[in-house]
């Protein structure tokens, strides 16, 4: 797994396959998977109350919203390439500002009182912000696959076996960043399998 050596500047190959790639990519952001995971777990938490789908966008303006300003306003200056940041020596600040944020967020939640769920899934989020940062500093997992994975195991946890019927969607998520050459098949398979991990011990442990 060593070498930090990057993909992007090799151009992906033309073909069908690459426009299904980028929109594959764009639908299951970390921002986007993240921000409809929280709502869902708060909403079900609070038996589908209002109460509880406030909770969710709280939550999600702390663990998704202020880290994506960070990311779009870097952009913007310049100071990064694109809002998934391609390069992996980019990556450190923008995930160390979203641990900031998430770890802010578990604080005002926990005071108010949020559903357990909903902290627990805050918790692991600051777990894999943790690994990702440490991983980042030398080589460059796929984030994409990591939430993807993590977030099919904590839905699967909640709504029950079934759920698993949809693991091939994350196989999908896999394939559009390998497609796309932002990510090798170990720097994908390595993020599925620490998402996945990381979701079902933390969550699992504390929901």
């Amino acid at each position: 797994m060593g070498g930090g050596a990057e993909l992007r500047p090799v151009t992906a190959r033309p073909g069908p396959g690459l426009r299904v790639a980028r929109l594959v990519t764009e639908l299951t952001a970390p921002a986007v998977l993240v921000s409809l995971l929280m709502v869902t777990v708060s909403w079900h938490s609070s038996r589908g109350t209002g109460r509880g789908l406030a909770w969710g966008l709280l939550a999600t303006l702390f663990v998704t919203g202020i880290p994506f300003a960070y990311i779009l306003g870097g952009v913007r200056r310049g100071r990064l390439t694109d809002h998934h940041i391609g390069r992996r020596e980019q990556r450190r600040v923008p995930l160390l500002v979203g641990l900031g944020s998430v770890a802010a967020g578990l604080a005002l939640l926990t005071v108010l009182g949020a559903p357990r769920p909903l902290l627990a899934l805050a918790v692991a989020g600051i777990v894999g912000l943790v690994v990702a940062v440490s991983v980042s500093h030398w080589w460059k997992m796929s984030i994409h696959s990591a939430v993807a994975a993590g977030a099919l195991v904590i839905l699967v946890l909640i709504f029950g076996s079934p759920l698993l019927l949809a693991a091939p969607l994350v196989g999908l998520v896999g394939w559009s960043r390998v497609r796309l050459r932002d990510h090798t098949v170990p720097q994908v398979l390595t993020g599925s399998v620490l998402g996945a991990l990381i979701a079902g011990l933390v969550f699992g442990l504390l929901r």
